[in-house]
């Protein structure tokens, strides 16, 4: 297991590091359309739809992404109808992820309306494609923002693995601890310390307390997203939300705390403006 996760990373890192840097904005949103696609069949099968049910899902949310390509967004510059949309979307997500999804998982929802499934993937997915197409405007500051997710999720897995004791949220997933919570937070903690040291004043990310907050959100937002999908992979009866990458299960399982987080952290920096798409 561990090779094979292993194996997929260096594949797929190079590429998409590649991808971040190298596309124009506009490109770069398409490439990400095909991680859309996957990751909206893998929430139709999670929510229980069929295979038709499936495609008609992945294909609305291909089609409200096209849509939104074709939309220019200018940081928090309200006049501009494209910021209002961008920005109320962004502001949607976080309301879905720091009111209804606590909500859900405290109360332990076991959802299977169609309709309403596919509103809540609707919410998980379409801000996140988004916040990623438009932050990577500044391509160093999106992979430094998902660096503090990878850093968060992997420090908690370690950690957790060796040290934990006191479970998360054993009725949703057994295998999560607060020893690995605080992991991820002595992780991140160092990540930006080391962040700051490299880059001082050039960091493209707010500074000093500011961009501790910043972190902080993250990562405390990327463990909500993880157990999130834990909770719906539950109720669905799966370990993983699909089988595309080997080592791994699939693409929601990679991305699910990108799904909580990157909204919320491009409506925080949303002030420094962005200027993707269009």
């Amino acid at each position: 297991m561990l090779t094979a996760r292993l194996a997929t990373v260096a594949i797929l890192l190079p590429l998409f590091v590649g991808g971040l840097f190298w596309m124009p904005n506009l490109y770069w949103g398409i490439f990400l359309l095909a991680g859309l696609f996957v990751a909206s069949l893998e929430w139709g099968g999670l929510a229980g739809y069929g295979r038709a049910g499936r495609l008609l899902f992945a294909g609305i949310v291909i089609l409200c992404g096209v849509l939104l390509l074709q939309v220019p967004a200018h940081g928090t510059d309200f006049t501009n109808r494209g910021s209002v949309l961008v920005l109320s979307m962004f502001a949607l997500s976080a309301a879905f992820w720091l009111s209804f999804a606590p909500l859900w998982l405290i109360r332990k929802w076991r959802v299977r309306n169609s309709l309403f499934m596919a509103m809540a993937g609707g919410v998980v997915l379409l801000p996140a494609w988004l916040a990623m197409t438009l932050l990577q405007a500044d391509p160093m500051r999106l992979l430094l923002l998902m660096g503090v997710v990878w850093i968060a999720d992997s420090a908690a897995f370690v950690v957790g693995r060796r040290l934990g004791r006191h479970r998360l949220a054993p009725t949703i997933s057994p295998g999560k601890t607060w020893e690995g919570v605080a992991g991820a937070c002595a992780a991140v903690a160092m990540y930006y310390v080391v962040l700051w040291g490299a880059f001082g004043s050039r960091l493209p990310l707010p500074a000093g307390l500011d961009g501790a907050v910043v972190f902080s959100v993250i990562t405390v937002m990327s463990i909500e997203g993880d157990l999130f999908e834990s909770w719906i992979k539950r109720q669905a009866g799966v370990k993983d939300s699909g089988n595309l990458l080997p080592g791994h299960g699939g693409i929601l399982d990679r991305i699910d705390g990108l799904t909580s987080s990157m909204p919320l952290a491009a409506l925080i920096l949303s002030d420094t403006g962005f200027h993707g798409i269009g």
